[in-house]
């Protein structure tokens, strides 16, 4: 039963927030690319480095890491390096990032309860690392548009197993948005409008078109 009376204009405790959250990126490599075929491979690369755009906007953490880049799985993905210059990721040999110590520190440093977490491949090294985290407290929420997998099929297991966990299936644009949420922050606003036009297809076309005709002003 609802009580009326306690009603009133609040978030969720459950939506992101740019001072709860760290963003965990894995593992997006060129050998990791090359198996995949769930959906489109520049699609997810798009959806990555928005995700990691957002986050330089709202001054989120953000933990890279990498696997075998040295033997076997390649550098992380230039468009992404680009964005975090002078920062070396964390490379490991364990599928489970949740297994090198490393990582978890690094995300435990952060004092951060939320975990964003996108990388290749979904079924392996996203769904054994959420899982883990999840199992020790953590809230995760996975932008599965910046992920991919080597079918379809696997991809979509994955995100149910992990879905029947509690962990949370999103996008690198409603994350940022829910970062976002009120357009009257006008600190990250034309930032997060900039972000729109650059990476986010026709909505972001739709802003540029409001640009022009409207003198400015848009939301979504």
């Amino acid at each position: 039963m609802v009580n009326i009376q306690s009603v009133k204009a609040d978030p969720a405790n459950q939506l992101l927030s740019p001072r709860d959250t760290v963003l965990l990126l894995i593992d997006h490599q060129p050998q990791m690319f090359f198996g995949i075929s769930n959906g489109d491979r520049g699609g997810i690369i798009n959806a990555t480095v928005g995700l990691a755009k957002a986050a330089k906007v709202f001054d989120v953490p953000v933990v890279l890491t990498t696997v075998a880049s040295e033997t076997f799985s390649g550098p992380l993905m230039p468009a992404l390096a680009d964005e975090f210059p002078g920062v070396q990721p964390i490379d490991r040999t364990t599928m489970n990032c949740w297994e090198d110590q490393r990582v978890v520190d690094a995300v435990k440093a952060t004092g951060r309860p939320k975990i964003v977490m996108a990388g290749l491949w979904t079924e392996v090294c996203i769904s054994l690392a959420s899982l883990s985290a999840t199992d020790q407290g953590y809230q995760v929420y996975v932008p599965t548009d910046a992920c991919g997998g080597v079918s379809v099929e696997a991809h979509n297991n994955a995100v149910r197993r992990m879905t029947q966990q509690g962990i949370i299936p999103t996008t690198w644009l409603t994350t940022l948005l829910e970062w976002q949420r009120d357009w009257s922050r006008t600190e990250t606003y034309e930032a997060v409008t900039d972000l729109v036009t650059q990476h986010a297809g026709a909505y972001g076309l739709g802003v540029t078109y409001a640009r022009a005709m409207l003198g400015g002003h848009t939301e979504s």
